[in-house]
Parts: structure tokens; sequence; C-alpha cells
């Protein structure tokens, strides 16, 4: 039995990458815990719990507390714990929720500040000692008691974060200038550093909010989907019409929906026609009709017609929470590139203090000033703090699922992310992903003494009752031409041939040639015709009837009919634009290898350069899979059905494509890294571009985070950066990362 559980919980104060680390490891060491992601972006952590039998026995109900002792880790680390999801499912705050401290800050800063203003225009506004000592010490111990707090967990905890550093520099500057106040001689102007410190504070208090604002922007896409989910639903019960909160809808239940209401509950269509705006659950912004016995989706908008649905899903298992959950989980993990930022983040904190505490006795030692050497190892204090590098990964991988989101990528989780641009073959199963997936009656060819009109109205009305594929494909063509369907009697399927029965007083039968065979049917002049359907690979079909001549039975051919898959009218250009990226395509089918040949070159294939792998089984597809990956291929899977699972899932990447009926695509969701929410073959190259897009913006973050860190520190240790150009570097630094992230949302497919 699989006992495996994931906890989300929500994480107060984490301020840079080695916050991350600490909280990390803190919930390691709770038993039970098997692996443990801690988003800074998200504020959040993902837990992953073993099974409940290793979890101490001594516990009566280690499930049920397992979260609590969760909660108690983050909290004796010296975080707040919090609800799962308290940043997504916040609503918009106002855009200076959050600033008043800043305010006062930047208030109390001012004066300090103005004096060296002053001194490049040659005018002395130095204030008393008396009243920069009153000015910045409410910004050092008031505002800034977050650093003094989080800095002081760390040291109890044995490690450093980006408030540690603060704190330390920000107190020993501050000290620095009490100290030379209180021991200078009276009446003599001394020069102090309270501004330096004041400013410090204030500007990684700015860089903070600036940062949270970016974050909220970072998770809007996330907003957007919970937002989708309307509170009341119109329920047809014995009273008639009642309106009940949408979470007390059960399946089963008939809903009423008005025009421009969302659904609240995936369910059919039972009565009405309307057109549905579904832009949020595919990217495709046009509206899609729909009719009797049509899909619903739960968050899609109706159109311009009052309908009537029968629930078939609620709550979490309805698709859109389906899509909420995996966009929250990639925006949860950790891509395969952070794994470098965490070794770094290990080690950081501890080794800036060392590198901050050799300036020191460096400048010391080299005959400067005590003050000199300890402002330059404030300055090292400061410039170093790791804000930039713990958001570096999150906070692109959150930009990038989320406007892919958008288009209908669901991107499950940061490894497929990170792996899809680097793939180099693309393999696509053939039905449903590049062709339509549904049979067309493609050709009707009608016997001397018949017309095409009369046999179709016949075979129409004949199958006018069947599920059949081949019998659903033949009454669409009927209602395309209007016909109208003729009485029917006795109707019954023969197993493996085809059906029979009475239309109009006319004993008719329609299968397979084979059939026709078994009964001797001459084809006559058609034959010629069902040899070059079959080898263009199309399924044939006979019409005949059943008559008595001079006392003998008789079957007698009325038609022939060919039915065949059609190429989705995207997939040749999309497989160009694949073409052209410098990928290798493939195709796999179970089609024998004429038919699969005849598809191949509709789609522009090229099945003489072995780009058609044709009389495939479905359980010999993930085999297929493994042997390209063997032959040192990349490779990329994208299919759409449940025997693409085992596919889809032994492929590097695997990419499910949406059925519009739903059939299978569940499964294939579960086994692949990626799901595109329409059947356009257009979206796979979207997916490969939006994946290297994030990859680029998570190096080029983390390049600039590393950048700030390896040129400013040297800087600062050589005394060429002050306190306060270092604390407006360090604040900048996080609020680049962000932006640069952010950039990300103006990607279009």
């Amino acid at each position: 039995m699989n006992n495996e559980l994931t906890l989300d919980i929500g994480i107060g104060g984490m301020t840079c990458a080695s916050c991350v680390a600490r909280v990390e490891r803190a919930l390691k060491k709770v038993p039970g815990v098997s692996a443990v992601a801690v988003n800074l972006a998200t504020e959040s952590a993902r837990v992953q719990l073993i099974a409940a039998e290793t979890v101490p026995a001594a516990d009566p109900a280690p499930t049920l507390n397992m979260e609590a002792r969760l909660r108690r880790a983050v909290r004796d680390a010296g975080y707040e714990p919090r609800a799962a999801n308290t940043l997504t499912d916040a609503p918009d705050a106002s855009l200076w929720a959050g600033f008043a401290p800043i305010a006062w800050g930047l208030a109390l800063s001012a004066p300090l500040v103005l004096p060296m203003l002053g001194d490049l225009l040659g005018m002395h506004w130095m204030l008393p000692a008396l009243w920069q000592f009153l000015l910045a010490t409410p910004v050092q111990f008031v505002l800034g008691a977050r650093f003094y707090k989080a800095g002081w967990h760390a040291l109890l905890n044995l490690s450093g974060n980006m408030d540690l550093l603060v704190a330390i520099g920000t107190t020993a500057g501050w000290a620095l200038s009490v100290w030379l106040w209180l021991t200078a001689e009276p009446g003599a102007m001394v020069h102090l550093y309270f501004e330096g410190s004041a400013l410090v504070v204030t500007l990684v208090l700015l860089g903070k909010w600036l940062e949270a604002g970016a974050k909220r922007q970072t998770t809007s896409a996330i907003r957007a989907l919970h937002a989708l989910r309307p509170e009341v639903a119109h329920l047809i019960g014995l009273d008639g019409e009642v309106d009940v909160p949408a979470d007390e809808v059960l399946v089963g239940d008939t809903l009423a929906v008005k025009p421009g209401e969302r659904f609240a509950a995936d369910g059919v269509l039972l009565e009405g026609t309307t057109q549905v705006d579904e832009s949020m659950l595919t990217g495709e912004s046009m509206p899609v009709a729909k009719e009797v016995d049509s899909l619903l989706t739960a968050g899609s908008i109706n159109g311009d017609g009052r309908i009537l649905m029968r629930v078939r899903a609620v709550g979490v298992d309805t698709m859109l929470s389906h899509i909420i959950r995996l966009v929250e989980d990639a925006q949860a993990a950790k891509a395969p590139i952070q794994r470098l930022v965490d070794q770094v983040s290990a080690v950081f904190v501890p080794v800036v203090l060392g590198i901050a505490l050799l300036t020191l006795l460096g400048w010391w030692f080299t005959g400067h000033s005590f003050e000199q050497a300890l402002i330059n190892a404030v300055a090292v204090l400061v410039i170093a703090c790791p804000c930039a590098l713990g958001l570096a990964t999150p906070a692109a991988i959150m930009a990038g699922t989320g406007v892919a989101a958008k288009y209908g990528i669901l991107i499950k989780d940061a490894e497929a992310l990170e792996l899809a641009h680097k793939v180099d073959t693309v393999v696509f199963d053939k039905t449903g992903t590049l062709t339509v997936g549904k049979p067309k009656l493609l050709e009707m060819e009608a016997t001397a003494g018949h017309v095409r009109a009369e046999v179709l109205q016949l075979a129409a009305s004949l199958q006018s009752g069947s599920e059949h594929p081949l019998a659903r494909a033949v009454l669409a063509a009927g209602k395309t031409d209007g016909t109208i369907f003729l009485a029917t009697t006795g109707v019954s399927a023969v197993p493996g041939r085809g059906m029979q029965g009475l239309v109009d007083g006319r004993e008719l039968l329609l299968g397979s040639l084979r059939w026709m065979d078994e009964l001797q049917v001459e084809l006559g002049s058609l034959a010629d015709s069902a040899r070059q359907w079959q080898a263009q690979g199309s399924t044939v079909s006979a019409l005949a009837e059943r008559v008595t001549e001079d006392a003998m039975p008789r079957v007698l051919l009325l038609a022939l009919m060919a039915f065949g898959d059609e190429p989705k009218p995207e997939a040749r250009r999309a497989l160009d634009a694949l073409r052209a990226r410098g990928l290798r395509l493939l195709m796999l089918s179970g089609d024998n290898q004429g038919a699969a040949e005849a598809m191949a070159r509709r789609l522009g294939l090229k099945p003489e350069t072995g780009e058609v792998m044709a009389e495939v089984l479905p359980g010999d597809k993930a085999a297929q899979i493994l042997r390209l990956k063997q032959g040192g291929g990349r490779v990329l899977m994208v299919g759409d059905g449940v025997n693409d699972a085992p596919a889809l899932a032994a492929a590097d990447v695997g990419m499910a494509m949406a059925n519009p009926d739903g059939g299978g695509t569940d499964v294939a969701m579960h086994a692949a890294g990626m799901t595109l929410m329409r059947g356009d073959p257009m979206l796979v190259a979207a997916a490969l571009d939006i994946s290297a897009r994030t990859v680029r913006k998570i190096r080029q973050n983390l390049f600039w985070a590393f950048a700030y860190n390896v040129a400013g520190i040297p800087l600062a240790a050589l005394g060429f950066l002050n306190p306060v150009f270092a604390g407006a570097a360090m604040a900048m630094s996080s609020v680049s990362v962000m932006a640069n992230a952010l950039l990300l949302k103006r990607w279009r497919p």
C-alpha cells in the first residue's frame, strides 16, 4: 500500500538562500520526512513524507500530527509557519501596501543624508551628534528589529543569513558612531556614521518591499486561476431553480447556467446550445460551440444561451483544480540547476563573515585607523547579502510556468522545463496528435444504377443508433448533406464484421470487405477503387442489400465507402517549425507501413529518411523511445491517450496533448512533464520556446546574483564602496533579478 503523502507549509521570515537551506535542514530532521523543497519566491515548503509505518510508533496518529511537527520545526528554526498558498491565494494588495516602515525610514534618514549633500555644495549642515543619535536609533532598533530577530535565530542554529549580515554590519556602524561621539573632546566636531547605518537599513527594507511586489506579480497566474471559480451555482431541484454556494454542488446535480456566467463544475450539456469561452483552459481565444452531450469545464464562460448541465466533477476533481495543482507543483519544485545554488548558499554566510573579519584586521594592521577598517568590513557584510541568489531560479520558474499556463501549456515540474529546450528528437504519436483522431468519410462510390445521395441515406439510417466511430463518420456526412433518416427495424451487430437491419423495408448489410468476401459479394468495377483506397491507408467498408432473385437469395453491392483520418490543419506548419529549430522528427503509428507513409507525406514528413515508425503496437512504444535514448538522443515524446503513457514516462520529456473529448488525457497528463491543453501541434514549438527562454532567464539571474557578490565583495574589502552604496547595490540586486524574471510575462506563443 502506498502511504506517501505531500504536505505544503507557508513560511514567513525567509530573506535569502541561506534561510532556504536552514529551513530545509530543520524539516529534514523531522522523523518521517523523505524530501523537502523550500521555495523563497513562494515563501513555502513542499514536504514529502515516507510510509507512515516509519514514523515513531509512540505517536498514535503520525499522519495527523505530522503537519504540527513540521510547523514546530519551522518555528524552532526561527521562522513563522503559515497556511500554505498565502502568497498565491492573497488578493492583489494595494500598490503601496507595506510601505509605511520605508516611509518612516526615509523621513528619519533624510536629515542625516542632507548634510552629506551640503558638503558637496560647500555648505556645512552637520546636525549635532545628539540629533543624529536620536534620528538613527529608531531606524536601527525599531525599523531594523526584524534583522536582529532573524539574525539571532540564525546564530542559535549555528548558521547565518542575510539578516545576520545586515544586523552585524549596521550595528557595527551605529556602535562606532556612538563610541566616536562619546570619546570625542568636548566641543569637537567628529565625523559620525549614523547616516550610513540608518540608510542601509532603509534601503534594505525598500529592496524587500520592491521584491514583495514583484513576487505578487509572479504569482498572478495562480491567483487568476483561483479567481475563475464562481461563488454561486443555480441548482435545479425539486423546488425549481435555487441559488446555492458552489462548494455545495454534488456530482449528478443539474445546474442552470445563464449567459456570461462561469461554470461552477465540470459537466455535460443536457439542454440547449451555446458558445463557450475556454481560453482559461486552452489558451484559445475563439469560443467553442457546444451541443447536447458536449463536455463543459469549470471556470469557462457560457456564451449567449441559457443551458442546463449535469455535474460530473466538483471541487478538487475538476479540470480547473487539476490545472491549478499542476502549476503550483511546478512553481514549488526545484530545477536541477538550483542544486548549485543550494551548495553555494550553505557556506556563503560563514565565508562572508570570514572575509569581513580579514578586511577589518587587514586594514587595521596595515596602519589604517580602526574606524576606517570597520567601515570597510561593514561594507563587505552589507554588499554580500545573498537575497538575489535565493530568488534567481524560483522567480524565473514562477514567471515562466505562469505565462505558459495562460496560453494552454501546463508545465508539471521544473525538471521538464529545464530539459525541454535540450531535446534533439521529437517523436509524435500519429492518431489524435498529428491527425484529428476521428474517422471521416473520405470517399463514397455507388454501383451502377444507384446515386450517392440514395446510398448515403440508406447507410446513415442503418447506423443512426450506433456509437461506432465509423458509424459516427457516416452520420456526420449525412448531416452535412441534409439527409433525412428512414425508418429502421431489426438492426443488429454482427461481431467482427459489421451490422444488418431493415431500412424502409430493405434488408441491408454494412461491414468489412472480409465479410463481403464471405458472403461472396462481387465488387465488380469498384474493386480497383477499393485497392487504391486501401493503398492510401483508408479503411474500406461496403454497403450491400440482401435480395431474392429467381427464388434464390443473393447479396448485391450498393456502394463502397473509404474512411480515414485527416491531418490537423496546423500539423504540417508545426512540423516545419520544429524542423527549422534543427530537431529530428519521427512519427509513431500502429498502421501498416503503406498507410503510415501515406499520412506522413501528407504531413510533410520523409519516410525515406526514417521519419516514420509504422506497425508499432501500443505496448512497444516505450521500447522505441528507449532505443532512441540509447542511441544518444534527447527525446521528447508527444502523445494524447492511455496507450501513450508508458512512452511519455520513458522519454526525457513527455508532452501530453489534450483530447477534445477528454478520452485518456488524464492518464497521459500524469505520465507527462508537460501538458498542452488544446490539440494544437503548434504548441509543441511554443513549449520548447518558453522552456529555452525560462532557462535563459535562470542563467542570467544566477550570473547577476553571483556577479554582484563576486565584484562587490572585493571592491568593498579594498575600500572602494562605502556601506550606503553597498546597501543600495544589495537591494538592487534582488530587485533586478525579480524584474528580469518578470520580463517573461511578455512572452507570446
